[in-house]
């Protein structure tokens, strides 16, 4: 009781300080993943009662109880840190160590009455007689006890039960304010007269990939690259056109920064909001403010643009003066050689056309595949070597740009705006986890899943010892893995120099 009263009285005052020093948002952020992670548990729940599972326990958070309750034979529990969930089972093979420290916990919690009559119930001083009743009354309610696609099933609705999610959340967002069409914006005239393409032309093929959204095209140009030579399908007036053409190749000197131009509709002063490349080896951040280039001083985004046009940036390294935490600081970057394909036309990513309800729901499916594809598109950028540390986030970065994101869209456009975009982050998170948890790793829902379909074509399940000891080795891995990132995220956030 004591444990539960500092559990309790530790939670409120944090959310308290965080509440008044003005850190709502990271707080929303939190909550948010939380609610993200409990939603893929409640499948397991779900699924694993439908198919007469017995869940002991269903947690709301991690670390000591707060509060918990037992109803219908599952303790539902309130804990510490909200930020995550867990669905206990009967007789899951691969919590067995966790089974059986709850089993104590529970025993412990007991009350007297029922102690005294389960000891009563026992004809041999041993406990034999007891041991064996327990065992059949557990039988055809463990999970361990139902056949192998059952458990298929309640190990996969974690995943699904995310994909539902991001689906629903999408929506709510569609519902809103509409998707983004993938129309063209601006085409170059070597372009325009190769292929007839204009602004206000819809493009639907991309390479032989279909596109319903803006966002489809950027895609698949950021993490495969514009090729050579390319085919598209766009309608203009009503009318398809197919056409291949060359694409533009590209030769210049980069910096690798990209940065404000306008904020709440009127011109607003060079705010660096992505760094890569030279400007991120430098030293630049984002959020640093120009205030000089080269000597000049830079009041606007326009200033900027109109020397880089009558002095190009070429090998030499440039000089950057920003202003960070109210001091000056003097940057050198040496541009690196870019050399690249463009497609010749921009298109909008940006722009919302608003649609009823069918095109909702068919959009909205969209939207949780696109999210999906962009998943598995990264991590093979990612086993490609393309990305560097930068570009890889854990749970401490993602709580840094959401509530960043939040703040942000808080300021700039009201708490409308600030609420969609902290439902656009569950979107992403959501279907992020149950991709992620998808792959055939040992501790994730993929991993158990792999070893679940080894058995329904071997017919007979894997030698218990052999799963427990992968997994175990996984859960290590995994676990060294999250502390890497954690540091990772701190060096990203912070500027600390790590050894990754």
């Amino acid at each position: 009781m004591r444990s539960t009263i500092v559990s309790a009285i530790i939670m409120i005052a944090v959310i308290l300080a965080l509440i008044l020093t003005g850190h709502l948002n990271i707080l929303l952020a939190i909550f948010m993943i939380g609610v993200i992670i409990c939603f893929h548990e409640f499948g397991h729940f779900l699924i694993a009662r439908m198919n007469g599972v017995t869940v002991k326990e269903f947690s709301i958070g991690m670390g000591p109880r707060i509060f918990s309750r037992k109803i219908r034979g599952t303790r539902w529990s309130l804990k510490l840190f909200l930020f995550g969930g867990s669905c206990l089972m009967l007789g899951d093979d691969d919590s067995l160590m966790a089974n059986q420290v709850d089993e104590d916990e529970y025993d412990k919690e007991d009350t007297p009455e029922q102690t005294k009559s389960e000891e009563e119930s026992s004809d041999n001083p041993d406990g034999t007689e007891a041991k064996s009743a327990k065992t059949e009354a557990e039988e055809g309610v463990s999970f361990a006890s139902k056949n192998v696609w059952q458990r298929i099933s309640i190990i996969f609705a974690g995943p699904f039960f995310n994909f539902i999610l991001a689906f629903l959340l999408a929506c709510i967002i569609l519902g809103s304010i509409g998707y983004d069409p993938a129309e063209v914006t601006a085409v170059s005239t070597e372009v325009a007269e190769k292929t007839g393409l204009a602004a206000g032309d819809t493009i639907t093929e991309y390479d032989g990939h279909t596109i319903m959204i803006g966002r489809d095209i950027s895609l698949y140009e950021a993490l495969d690259g514009v090729p050579a030579n390319i085919s598209i399908t766009y309608t203009h007036d009503g009318t398809k056109h197919t056409v291949n053409y060359d694409t533009v190749y590209s030769r210049r000197y980069m910096c690798g920064i990209s940065y404000t131009e306008y904020r709440d509709g009127t011109v607003a002063p060079m705010v660096l909001t992505e760094i890569s490349g030279a400007a991120a080896e430098a030293g630049l951040r984002k959020d640093d403010v120009v205030v000089k280039f080269n000597g000049v001083v830079i009041n606007t985004a326009t200033d900027f643009r109109n020397y880089v046009n009558e002095h190009p940036i070429g090998a030499d390294p440039v000089e950057f003066v920003i202003k960070r935490d109210d001091r000056e600081m003097t940057y050198t970057v040496t541009p690196k050689l870019s050399e690249e394909y463009q497609l010749g036309f921009s298109y909008n990513v940006d722009y919302r056309e608003k649609v009823g309800i069918f095109k909702v729901i068919r959009y909205g499916a969209h939207e949780v595949s696109y999210w999906i594809k962009a998943t598995v598109k990264s991590l093979g950028y990612i086993l490609k070597g393309k990305a560097s540390r930068k570009d890889v986030g854990g749970a401490v970065r993602v709580v840094s740009e959401v509530s960043n994101v939040v703040e942000e869209s808080y300021e700039t456009d009201g708490t409308f705006y600030a609420f969609l975009n902290l439902i656009n982050w569950a979107i992403l998170l959501s279907a992020n986890l149950g991709v992620m948890n998808l792959l055939p790793i040992p501790a994730l829902d993929g991993g158990r899943l792999l070893f679940l379909f080894v058995e329904a074509i071997r017919g007979k399940r894997a030698n218990p010892k052999v799963e427990a000891a992968v997994t175990l080795t996984g859960f290590v891995l995994l676990m060294l893995l999250m502390v890497l990132i954690i540091f990772n995220d701190i060096s990203n956030i912070f500027g600390m120099i790590l050894p990754l």
